[in-house]
């Protein structure tokens, strides 16, 4: 039994989690759009809303997403988005493509689906832009024809098509990862694109918030020395972050355990370095530039060729599907204490992707749906959203190969309410914790994620298999906690 200690700094606030940091992705790859989402308004015996799954829409709701981009990824710089708008019979039939994935795209699911997809799930949309096959002019018009007030040809033909009020889509990416599937442009010529296509943008819209295109460091940091003087054209500058050396999807050995685990801790280092590249560009300038961490997560090596592995271990054909475990949703939680620390300076974080491709929270097969246990992670930092970030310190503990320590936590405050979050990483191991959380008097609410093992997962066979359960809490002290955690394991304490 691990002993540890650790303590809420409930005087000492970071700052405002940001619903945005528990955005996801939904792009048209594989079965994530076509089929997990949207399956049509043809003669199909599933119940619906429009054409959206009802039973995804309804989990969904419940996880919750409060921020959804769309169409891509690297679909995005194929994508023009007249195809997918007007009478879906008449609408263009294209080779969708998407990481090396071709197929037959009928454009049923276009920009009026997807803005009634986010009202019905309450997700702010978030519009990936193409600049890799198309121009400034066509991404103009989609910006024009979906907020625009003003009574232009566009705004008639998107009144025509059943919406005359604007949609209102604040967030809009220039791109998508163009120093590769997005054109393979150097740094320096991307950030000469950006700011045409961004300068173009704030004339049609000057409230859009515009996204630029990042890569790794050194992409980075040429991007902010060619737009140095430019700065201002740029809301939020993107970066991605797939965890990959996790090893097998199951079974996966001790060491990948812990080193998937610790690859979603260097996420946080990843926003740090970029923060402060992002901050020497801006020098004392007042305007503040986010960090969109607008893909994470883990992308194991059965669902791709390339990368550790994924030679040898892949799957044909790639669906880019791969199983959730438990040890997927112990990495989610780790990443969210990394974004709540950072708060300040990311601005949303998306996961990729919202339905059964990558780290998807929920899996359909035919008629049947499930949730994998990264939707019970998302579901127990609920309380987190919107709340005021606290430091957590632990006092003292042992620790787990990587350095890390063996029992980590997160804590929020809002509205009288402190929520606590912690992760026992060790995988062996059960853990006592002591947790002090100034002020609190009661438990309003305590549940648990774990399995026997945390190679568990769901499946359309053992749909709860791992699920959120109770967790029992002692009190202590006047504001004192002490609660037993299972190794492998995450919870959420609710305090007042």
């Amino acid at each position: 039994m691990i002993e540890t200690s650790l303590v809420v700094r409930t005087a000492s606030p970071i700052g405002t989690i940001s619903p945005r940091l528990y955005g996801h992705f939904a792009e048209h790859l594989g079965r994530c759009c076509y089929d997990g989402l949207w399956v049509g308004t043809g003669d199909i015996d599933l119940p619906r809303y429009g054409g959206f799954r009802k039973d995804v829409v309804d989990a969904l709701k419940a996880m919750p997403v409060p921020l959804l981009r769309w169409p891509g990824g690297c679909y995005a710089d194929h994508y023009h988005w007249r195809d997918g708008i007007g009478a879906p019979h008449e609408r263009a039939r294209r080779l969708g493509m998407s990481c090396g994935l071709q197929v037959e795209d009928d454009n049923s699911l276009g920009t009026h689906e997807f803005i009634a997809l986010c009202r019905l799930l309450g997700a702010e949309p978030y519009l990936a832009g193409n600049v890799g096959s198309g121009s400034p002019q066509e991404l103009c018009d989609w910006l024009e024809y979906c907020n625009t007030a003003v009574h232009t040809s566009l705004q008639r033909e998107r009144a025509a098509n059943g919406s005359p009020e604007p949609f209102g889509v604040r967030l809009w990416g220039v791109g998508n990862e163009n120093w590769g599937c997005g054109g393979s442009y150097d740094a320096e010529t991307y950030a000469r694109e950006y700011r045409r296509y961004a300068t173009m943008l704030r004339h049609v819209d000057p409230k859009a918030e515009m996204v630029a295109c990042g890569h790794d460091d050194a992409w980075n940091e040429q991007f902010m020395d060619t737009n140095r003087r430019h700065m201002p054209l740029m809301d939020h500058f993107s970066i991605h972050r797939y965890w990959i050396n996790g090893g097998k999807e199951l079974d996966f050995d001790d060491e990948h355990y812990y080193g998937l685990l610790a690859e979603a801790d260097a996420t946080e280092d990843f926003v740090r370095r970029t923060a402060d590249m992002i901050r020497a560009a801006l020098g004392n300038a007042t305007h503040k530039v986010g960090i969109a961490l607008d893909e994470w997560g883990v992308w194991h090596p059965e669902a791709r060729s390339w990368g550790p592995d994924g030679a040898e271990l892949h799957r044909e054909p790639i669906t880019y599907e791969q199983a959730g475990t438990l040890r997927d949703a112990l990495a989610a939680g780790v990443a969210f204490e990394g974004f709540h620390r950072q708060c300040g300076v990311l601005s949303m974080a998306n996961l990729a992707q919202i339905v059964n491709v990558l780290h998807a929270p929920v899996m359909t097969e035919g008629a049947a749906m499930w949730v994998t246990p990264t939707y019970y992670a998302f579901q127990l930092h609920v309380p987190h959203i919107g709340a005021q970030a606290l430091p957590v310190e632990v006092l003292h503990g042992a620790s787990v190969p990587g350095s890390a320590n063996a029992v980590s936590g997160t804590a929020s405050v809002q509205a009288g309410e402190t929520a606590v979050t912690l992760i026992n990483r060790h995988l062996s191991q059960p853990a006592a914790v002591a947790l002090q959380v100034a002020g609190s008097r009661q438990v309003i609410e305590a549940k648990i994620l774990t399995a026997t093992s945390p190679r568990d997962c769901n499946s359309a066979q053992e749909p709860d298999r791992v699920t959120l359960a109770a967790l029992s809490v002692g009190e202590d002290g006047q504001g004192r906690w002490r609660v037993e955690l299972p190794p492998h394991a995450m919870a959420t304490i609710r305090l007042m």
